[in-house]
């Protein structure tokens, strides 16, 4: 069987680090068409390694920053 990965299609709270099970925020997508998922914490630690053998990267990290709009007042 053949799985194909859209390109640049979101992540979501369902895709999981690889490391640790946490929510993935970046996706490292192989040369062989493999992927790689890793929570925010585990893409920095091996961010130099990824950079070496990912065709693309997929890095959503900068919604841990995003307040939410349902958030109250006081917490924007």
């Amino acid at each position: 069987m053949t799985t194909a990965v859209a390109t640049g299609a979101a992540l979501s709270a369902a895709d999981r680090c690889d490391r640790c099970g946490a929510q993935a925020y970046v996706r490292a997508e192989l040369g062989n068409g493999g992927e790689l998922l890793f929570c925010a914490h585990h893409a920095r630690e091996h961010d130099e390694q990824l950079r070496k053998i990912a065709v693309s990267i997929h890095d959503e990290t900068g919604r841990l920053a995003e307040v939410p709009e349902v958030a109250p007042d006081d917490e924007r």
